[in-house]
């Protein structure tokens, strides 16, 4: 852990080496006049929207939109099967039926999903009372509710992806990378505009040229936000479920397999917590909890091992761990700098079904993240490795 000490708040550091941009969100964090103890930045962190990707930030009193980001409760999920094997064709065609029934990209299914799948409504407010009401508690979610359940069960773009990995543990295991789809994004795209509009009819004394606004917990806007939020990170882990249940059945219909129970863990979201004898809106953007009875899944790239870990509950780290390699440069540098011909030799010669075709998908190559051996290695005060996860073959968005 690295410690820098020259602004209002702490910097607790698990790199060496960051970009300067994302220095310089860093440093924002740690001025804002809200900002609890210090400011916890993981090994994988870099640039994001107003705070870092890998970022974990406390506030007392309020909760900021852009330190959730817009892919509100995305996350990770992973299930053990009871398979020590899995030749090439039957990992081909498992593949190939995976593609047939998960959405991806921008993809989404042509029929809406059984709405018993939906996280329940009930919980933000009376739905049919109060559908397009303008006094609704939850107008996102409210107005984008239909939509959402065709997007429910679909994988995404960007660095979502599903693959099929060998563990070290010696058995086959399925691993998912999906988040709220455009659900999530809609809620806080919303609630960042009011954010910004209230910020400025109170001449708050944070800059908005830091993309940090925020709305007080005690308003009506921000327990609104929170409503929303708490419901987008119930949709992302369901629509993470819905998957994971139609790729079992591919798997079952292929070697008659039998699985584990699923390990999920959330990386967008923002909750209340006691560190260091206050309750504090705890954000974690790109971060994900590591209490000493947490099980969580940290991935690598495409090419990659990803791991299966327990959280030692550092409370320096506000008991939070990485939530990947992260990204080394951004993706249009990708697409400029890294060598399409190296990248899928770097895959084809470990035998991985990858999904790097052309340029444009150098963006997601393995060039482009962290090494996650490098990662691990940062914050082995902060999880313990379970189990080493070897990728098979890879399906992206």
């Amino acid at each position: 852990m690295k410690v820098i000490s020259t602004e209002k708040l702490s910097i607790k550091m698990w790199l060496e080496k960051i970009e300067d941009g994302a220095m310089a969100q860093i440093r924002n964090l740690a001025n804002l006049p809200f900002a609890f103890h210090h400011i916890a930045i993981m090994p994988d962190s870099h640039q994001g929207y107003g705070m870092p990707i890998g970022g974990v930030l406390a506030t007392k009193g309020v909760i900021i939109p852009n330190a959730v980001g817009v892919d509100i409760g995305c996350g990770m999920c992973a299930v053990k099967t009871s398979l020590t094997k899995l030749g090439t064709e039957t990992l081909k065609k498992i593949m190939g039926d995976i593609r047939k029934v998960v959405p991806v990209g921008f993809e989404h299914h042509k029929e809406e999903q059984d709405e018993r799948l939906m996280p329940s409504m009930g919980t933000l407010h009376d739905f049919e009372e109060c559908h397009f009401n303008n006094n609704c508690p939850s107008p996102v979610v409210c107005k984008e509710y239909e939509k959402a359940r065709q997007s429910l069960g679909t994988l995404g773009g960007g660095n979502h992806f599903i693959e099929i990995q060998k563990g070290s543990d010696g058995h086959i295991w399925i691993m998912i990378h999906s988040g709220s789809r455009n659900l999530g994004k809609q809620v806080a795209d919303h609630y960042n505009k009011i954010a910004i509009k209230l910020n400025e009819k109170y001449f708050s004394s944070v800059d908005p040229k830091q993309e940090l606004a925020f709305l007080p917990l005690d308003s009506k806007e921000g327990k609104s936000y929170i409503r929303e939020m708490n419901y987008c990170v119930e949709f992302a882990l369901a629509n993470r479920k819905l998957m994971m249940e139609n790729i079992k059945d591919i798997f079952v219909k292929e070697t008659n397999c039998s699985f584990d129970d699923m390990i999920n863990i959330a990386h967008n979201y923002a909750r209340m917590e006691n560190h260091f004898g206050q309750n504090v809106m705890v954000h974690r953007k790109g971060a994900t909890l590591a209490t000493e009875d947490t099980i969580g899944i940290i991935p690598g790239s495409q090419g990659t091992k990803s791991y299966i870990v327990k959280g030692k509950g550092n409370k320096e780290s506000f008991n939070s761990c990485s939530h990947g390699a992260g990204r080394k440069m951004g993706r249009k540098e990708a697409e400029r700098s890294l060598n399409l011909e190296d990248e899928i030799k770097i895959l084809n010669d470990q035998g991985i079904i990858h999904a790097i075709r052309g340029v444009n998908d150098l963006d997601e190559a393995s060039g482009a993240y962290k090494p996650i051996d490098e990662v691990m290695r940062n914050q082995s005060d902060l999880v313990e490795i379970l189990i080493e996860l070897t990728p098979l073959g890879v399906i992206k968005g």
